[in-house]
């Protein structure tokens, strides 16, 4: 039995657990397009925008650990998407992007709405293809999705032709593919062993938690490595959720807006266990001052990560559940109530600023309410910027996968698409975006999506008026030349109006409550526009070009300092 290229795609998806797409059609996709509703098993999102697209099916993967499929047509829509694939290969997030190409003949002929989008991806992508025979077609998906889901995950590309979609070829000359990306999953036994006793002999040691625990289930194994050896924790801004928030040895996050008394543990500690993060600047500071005196123990599936930045004196390349386990096996169990003292003593010295006083609505007071009244029970998605790093601060994320953020390429306009593919692909939960007025309003148009398919996600708009983390430099650094920094408009009440959505406006500290219990009550999305003090700050703050323990701090902690 012969089948077109397009029916192959549809069930090669259905194959690999694809229940959604979301997509926005062009002229080469119409093949498809017109063979998808022999397929009603996939679901197909309209997006407004390809960007939106491919954030949408990051947030999906993020939520469900699945890879999430974006599609977009030739040229322009292909190159939307590229945005979108540099932000989920910055933050190992499996999506499988699907792109129409013009037809085999007219490639590398200028024809209409073609681009080389192979080329222009190869960078951000962990692997992408151009289809250029039919009867490959199924082997390719096959294998396009174990590469974005096996070892570190990542984005991987597939570009289809327009005849390749008509084409017609027997089914019995599909082909299955015989994987040979097979990453290593057990850590060295040598290493391993060498990990355990420089842990055994540690006075202050502390373990960074990154994105990798959450990739590979290891938050169990996490802490019972704590627990057996009493080890404090600090997690990167992406680790968040990797270890209870709650828990007394939950050090918060580190790095630049990191707490104080993580970043001044992380400095003097003799052992740091590093897992499933990449040493990235927001989180090290200076490479050449970041922890001198400690041992480094650096576990990644990535042997690409190992040393990069960072050098370490016990590499460990593996899964990190399985590597932890190796380890916490051999460990003795340990006491470091000295060490636990002292870091209790600079979290005393340095604490949070106060949120709770004043007469203004501070941003960070909105995301602590959000987090109590939610109990902590809800997905939060944020974007890039002052309100990314109060959520991290103010929120506690007690389960993996509940914080999805844009870490390491700092893409505004994340958030919006994200929550919704996160929506779509956990219905039973609750998603709150938190977002700010500058980044809202850069992939403001999916509003129209979540209407359309009515998806439940909430709204918190931190709405300062100014795109707020450059105006915060602008005032530290550049003396307070505000330049294309302050924003004026839209009335984001008439905005939600206009596309059918239920919202409110808060500007004082009693509505916030109400409001945010107003949206959960509420069944479908809903928006708050929360006017916030203007020229709030984000503290602390490390000094641009200075290590870890360089801070800006809060005019009061300066204050009382001179007291």
């Amino acid at each position: 039995m012969k089948k077109t290229g397009a029916q192959i795609l549809c069930e090669g998806l259905i194959e690999r657990g694809v229940e959604v797409i979301f997509g926005f059609p062009g002229g080469v996709l119409l093949p498809l397009y017109d063979t998808l509703p022999q397929y009603p098993e996939l679901r197909h999102i309209l997006v407004r925008h390809e960007q939106g697209a491919a954030h949408a099916a990051d947030g999906y993967a993020r939520a469900t650990g699945r890879a999430g499929v974006c599609l977009a047509t030739s040229g322009p829509g292909a190159c939307n998407l590229v945005t979108g694939i540099a932000n989920a290969y910055m933050d190992s997030s499996p999506v499988v992007a699907i792109t129409g190409q013009v037809a085999r003949p007219f490639i590398g002929k200028d024809a209409f709405q073609e681009t080389d989008i192979t080329g222009i991806t190869l960078p951000i992508t962990k692997h992408n293809y151009l289809v250029l025979e039919t009867e490959e077609l199924a082997q390719i998906i096959e294998e396009a999705f174990h590469i974005a889901l096996e070892g570190r995950p990542g984005p991987v590309l597939i570009d289809i032709p327009r005849d390749v979609f008509t084409e017609e070829v027997e089914a019995e000359k599909l082909g299955i593919t015989n994987h040979r990306y097979k990453p290593k999953t057990g850590g060295h036994t040598v290493q391993v062993e060498k990990a355990a006793k420089t842990i055994d002999s540690a006075r202050r040691p502390i373990i960074i938690s990154g994105r990798g625990i959450i990739i590979s289930h290891a938050a169990q194994e996490l802490t019972e490595l704590s627990s057996k050896a009493q080890i404090p924790v600090t997690t990167t801004l992406l680790g968040i959720g990797s270890f209870p928030g709650s828990s007394p040895m939950n050090l918060g996050m580190l790095g630049m807006h990191g707490a104080k008394h993580a970043n001044l543990a992380v400095n003097n500690a003799d052992v740091i266990i590093a897992v499933g993060m990449r040493f990235d600047d927001r989180a090290t500071a200076r490479f050449d001052s970041f922890a001198s005196e400690a041992k480094i123990i650096h576990i990644d599936i990535d042997p690409a990560e190992i040393g990069k930045n960072i050098a370490c004196t016990i590499p460990i390349v593996g899964d990190a559940r399985v590597v932890l386990r190796e380890i916490a096996r051999l460990i003795q169990p340990q006491t470091h109530d000295g060490w636990l003292s002292q870091i209790r003593e600079w979290q005393e010295e340095h604490p949070l600023p106060d949120v709770e006083g004043g007469e203004e609505l501070l941003p960070q007071y909105v995301i602590r309410k959000i987090w109590e009244v939610t109990g902590g029970d809800t997905i939060i998605v944020t974007g890039v910027g002052q309100h990314q790093m109060w959520a991290a601060q103010h929120f506690t994320c007690d389960r993996p996968g509940s914080f999805i953020s844009a870490g390491g390429l700092g893409t505004m306009g994340f958030e919006l698409p994200a929550a919704m593919g996160a929506k779509v692909g956990r219905p039973e939960e609750t998603v709150w975006c938190i977002a700010g007025d500058g980044g809202f309003q850069m992939t403001i148009q999916e509003l129209a999506t979540i209407a359309q398919e009515n998806i439940g996600v909430k709204v918190a708009v931190i709405d300062n008026r100014f795109l707020g983390m450059v105006r915060q430099w602008q005032e530290f650094f550049y003396d307070e030349r505000y330049v294309a920094t302050p924003l004026s408009g839209p009335d984001l009440m008439k905005i939600a109006e206009a596309y059918g959505i239920s919202s409110q406006r808060v500007g004082r500290r009693e509505e916030v409550v109400p409001a945010i219990r107003r949206a959960m009550e509420h069944p479908g999305p809903f928006i708050i526009d929360f006017i916030v003090r203007s020229e709030e700050n984000v503290y602390p703050m490390v000094q641009p070009g200075g290590s870890l323990t360089d801070f800006v701090e809060p005019p009061s902690k300066i204050l009382s300092l001179l007291k």
